[in-house]
């Protein structure tokens, strides 16, 4: 069993070194070649200067050279932070600051690289550009290295290291809905467990061939290769869902067998006709960032009627902590679950007081997927992360507001940020969602409170609708006819798509 990060990679290539492990921008990668690269991106860090625990930026899509770049910042001993190649110079410059990175790999061509040249960071030994575009050269003021002429002349043998599993692997930064993004710190240790925990109730083998479309910055995304890699599976990376037609014949000719979506490409997915493909390789469906609406889920049964789909929760600061096993879902459809293999969650009301089967109340987490902390926030950790019964053991307090039935599975009730206080009553969004998606024509709802001086907050609704004409008159009357009167919207507007954060979910922030 790996007791390192980096050594999922190496196993899976002394056990199967000529299997193609990556599948990328039309291009195969064995096992073997992967390890062989990533130990000479190892060799040239540590040529650079980095030492053990140091950070490592890395600034790019979905890429070999970013997968390469993760596992040889681990093997040298580094920790990697993987930043979303769309974000904008300000953020970029604050979340490379705040985690005092050593090295940062880029592409070349971001508009964000080329204006953090020309002012850059006291703590950046180099930066390494990939891809063509910006040319390094004596205008800028920073050591910038070519991608290519970096690593391609150091050995491929695997460098030494004094890294144990309570060492940092990578630091995730949060989206930043309220403040400055935060970096989840996650040791090796935390990374071993929770993958493995995932590993076991999706049942994954060695042949099994994972399609990510998502983010590496995204933990879920970043989560594909990891495991992928652990069990010696081959992962198709793609770079975004922008043409489903095209996803659908990836996975027709690569014979894909897990597929890792959001509700925004399963609400994509749901009204296509997919009779022309053939998508029997499907084992199984994942899906988390959001709940999925019930009629989502059995559109998505319909279309996938071979694949076995798993409703999952988590959150950045312990990654994966709730799955439905997919035998509860014709019972269970609203449940994200229970907790996932080897940890333990409850409900606590507003006095930290347990609270029973049946109940409403905040989610705490326990287990080894709980994270270290934020890094360079005592305040913030402190908050989040709490003093368990153990000594020296910490629960996670989520945020999040669930409620439970009898037998003890949860439902995802609303993040306690986004609750709105309307008539001096709370209104969970997702409640009201969930009503707005059982309109026919609707692929996509979102529920947010905009001020109003009477009721203190008024309630709106942004639809999205496909394949039918609604009125405002309509969605209201069919609001009124389903929830209490204090939850129906003051305001309904329609809009040909809803805008998204970086990992796929809906960005009330944008919407309020």
């Amino acid at each position: 069993m790996p007791v390192l990060v980096h050594q999922f990679l190496e196993e899976s290539a002394f056990r199967s070194p000529n299997k193609v492990a990556l599948v990328c921008d039309g291009k195969r990668w064995t096992y073997a070649q992967l390890d062989a690269l990533s130990n000479q991106v190892a060799q040239a860090l540590l040529l650079q200067g980095i030492q053990r625990g140091d950070r490592v930026a890395v600034y790019l899509q979905n890429s070999v050279e970013a997968v390469i770049s993760i596992f040889g910042t681990l093997k040298a001993g580094g920790t990697f932070v993987y930043i979303n190649h769309t974000t904008k110079q300000d953020k970029l410059r604050y979340v490379l600051q705040n985690c005092s990175a050593r090295i940062l790999i880029a592409e070349r061509r971001s508009p964000a690289i080329s204006e953090l040249l020309t002012a850059p960071l006291e703590s950046l030994f180099a930066t390494v550009l990939c891809g063509s575009g910006l040319t390094p050269g004596d205008s800028l003021q920073a050591v910038t290295i070519h991608w290519d002429s970096w690593f391609s002349g150091q050995p491929t043998t695997r460098p030494p290291t004094k890294v144990i599993d309570l060492d940092l692997a990578c630091l995730v930064y949060t989206s930043g809905s309220t403040g400055d993004p935060k970096g989840v710190m996650s040791d090796h240790q935390n990374i071993i467990f929770a993958s493995g925990s995932i590993i076991h109730f999706l049942q994954n083998v060695e042949l099994d061939v994972v399609l990510n479309l998502l983010p590496l910055s995204f933990d879920y995304g970043l989560y594909q290769l990891l495991m992928t890699f652990r069990f010696g599976g081959t992962l198709i990376l793609e770079k975004s869902f922008a043409f489903p037609a095209a996803i659908l014949k990836t996975i027709e000719r690569e014979r894909v067998t897990g597929f890792p979506g959001v509700p925004t490409i399963f609400a994509m997915l749901a009204p296509m006709d997919m009779s022309a493909f053939d998508l029997s390789s499907l084992r199984y469906l994942t899906n988390t960032a959001a709940a999925l609406p019930v009629n989502h889920i059995q559109e998505i049964r319909n279309k996938f009627p071979q694949a076995r789909l798993y409703s999952m929760y988590g959150l950045t600061e312990t990654k994966r902590t709730l799955y439905l096993p997919p035998e509860k879902l014709d019972e269970k459809p609203g449940s994200v679950g229970i907790a996932i293999p080897g940890t333990e969650v409850w409900l606590v009301d507003e006095q930290n007081q347990r609270l029973p089967n049946g109940s409403t109340g905040e989610l705490v987490v326990r287990g080894r997927h709980v994270m270290r902390g934020y890094w360079e926030a005592p305040e913030a950790t402190n908050r989040r992360y709490r003093p368990g019964v153990i000594p020296g053991e910490r629960y996670c307090y989520t945020g999040d507001v669930f409620r439970t039935d009898e037998e003890g599975y949860f439902y995802f009730v609303s993040r306690q940020d986004d609750i709105i206080k309307s008539r001096g009553e709370k209104v969970s969004p997702k409640e009201v969602e969930a009503v707005l998606h059982t309109l026919e024509g609707v692929v996509q709802a979102a529920v947010v409170g905009v001020p109003d001086p009477v009721l203190g907050q008024a309630i709106k609704a942004i639809l999205v609708v496909q394949g039918k004409t609604l009125t405002v008159q309509e969605v209201l009357a069919h609001c009124k006819a389903h929830l209490e009167d204090f939850m129906v919207p003051k305001q309904v507007e329609f809009r040909e798509s809803l805008p998204l954060t970086s990992t796929g979910k809906v960005s009330r922030k944008a919407l309020s």
